[in-house]
């Protein structure tokens, strides 16, 4: 057996080429081989030590081990960003082809000296991404959304959509599912506000949680997801599956795109309108982002009550907007009074998810849609945070605090045997003494 490099003569380029070349003769010995990693592990290590012998390449120990971790994270990890992806403090991990790989932590981007060998190499890593899950990205299929197996989400593009080289974003999860009280320890949102929504989930109200890009609103969704009762059978659409419910009784349904013959492919649209066959107490959609939004949107005003989507928007004004948008794109041509009709009709709460110049993320807002005034769609705000500066740090300064009005669905929360305090939509002491005297 010989190996592609000189001993004695070890370049950067002679270790890129060794790596390739353990690399492909042990994935080779590897395959077909349904083994625990721990054991594929200790193939590699052997493997290592008897190509090392066979060749009589000698390296130093500290190039030796950088080798094989190298080769351990090619074959069984995800590359040289398998370290990043092991690091809790990274939220993000974007590649920008190769030589360019960014991190994010703590709301704020960082260059890392994490490189790979070629745009050959990112390939690779995207590939054992994606195959396991079905899809498949080439110069025909550049573009390609996936998840890793602990939910994290995964976008790549290759060339000819990528000019400068294969480019990989991952959102990570975090480990562990949030509860509602961590999102309060991290000053998301208030207690009132926490027992508000939870309120709002268990009286089977229909929510659309809004937000920009990277701004919390997947991890919102499965906070308040969490509070369904065990009783009832969810459905969860998606496009790469990433939502972590917690209860027993979810059927999970995932988009697929197209087979190279173009036949297969099963949209979010498709699913929501089979979900409806599935006899599902609630109907979970990850994002709309199609015509599949009039789907939703029928599907909460024909007795799926208690439906939770999101949605990419900056306010709950603009979140509306883009609903419209969003049903026009069904093509059924309706007028947009009736557009109106039925989003005022079926959403009865917008939670606004906002991330903040200093990078942390707040509900903004949580607004409840209170019906039509002419062919105006009337929107009230129950929650608002008002932002009063920022600190010489950089990091914004504000409340987050009721704003006085009881919803109009506050009725339906009282029919469904829950009872909220005056105290949550913002009354003081003295308001509350007041009404009790009134009431004697």
């Amino acid at each position: 057996m010989t190996t592609p490099i000189q001993p004695g003569r070890l370049t950067a380029a002679d270790l890129i080429k060794l790596k390739k070349f353990l690399v492909d003769s042990i994935s080779r010995s590897l395959e077909g081989e349904n083994l625990p990693n721990a054991r594929r592990s200790d193939i590699v290590l052997e493997r290592l030590k008897s190509v090392f012998e066979q060749t009589n390449l000698h390296l130093p120990e500290d190039i030796r081990k950088h080798v094989y971790q190298d080769v351990l994270d090619d074959l069984l990890g995800y590359g040289p960003i398998q370290a990043l992806l092991d690091d809790d403090e990274v939220s993000e991990v974007m590649v920008n082809g190769p030589k360019k790989v960014y991190v994010e932590k703590k709301g704020h981007l960082t260059k890392t000296s994490v490189t790979f060998d070629d745009d050959d190499h990112v390939i690779r890593i995207i590939e054992r991404i994606v195959l396991p899950l079905g899809r498949r990205i080439d110069a025909d299929n550049a573009t390609v959304d996936a998840r890793l197996p602990d939910g994290s989400r995964v976008n790549a593009v290759v060339q000819p959509v990528a000019i400068d080289g294969p480019s990989i974003t991952i959102r990570k999860f975090t480990k562990g599912k949030l509860s509602i009280d961590q999102l309060i320890g991290y000053g998301s949102l208030t207690r009132s506000m926490a027992d508000f929504l939870h309120a709002c989930v268990l009286a089977r109200l229909n929510i659309v949680i809004s937000g920009g890009t990277g701004s919390g609103k997947t991890t919102l969704l499965n906070v308040l997801s969490s509070f369904i009762p065990e009783d009832e059978r969810i459905v969860t659409i998606e496009d790469a599956a990433e939502l972590q419910l917690q209860q027993d009784h979810i059927v999970r349904l995932e988009t697929k795109i197209a087979d190279s013959d173009g036949r297969g492919e099963r949209t979010v649209r498709d699913l929501v309108r089979n979900a409806l066959r599935m006899r599902p107490d609630r109907i979970v959609v990850g994002e709309v982002r199609g015509g599949e939004a009039l789907d939703m949107l029928q599907a909460m005003n024909t007795g799926h009550d208690g439906s939770l989507t999101t949605l990419h928007a900056n306010t709950s004004r603009d979140a509306i907007s883009r609903l419209e948008t969003l049903v026009l794109m069904a093509g059924m041509e309706l007028p947009l009074k009736v557009v109106r009709q039925q989003i005022s009709a079926a959403v009865d709460l917008i939670v606004q998810q906002s991330r903040l110049r200093d990078g942390t993320r707040k509900i903004t807002a949580i607004t409840e849609v209170a019906g039509m005034e002419g062919e105006t769609i009337v929107l009230s705000d129950i929650f608002k945070f008002n932002q009063t500066g920022v600190t010489p740090e950089g990091k914004v300064e504000g409340t987050l605090k009721a704003t006085g009005i009881r919803p109009l669905f506050y009725p339906r929360i009282q029919s469904s045997g829950l009872k909220l305090g005056p105290e949550i939509f913002g009354a003081t002491a003295a308001d509350i003494l007041a009404a009790n005297r009134q009431r004697r």
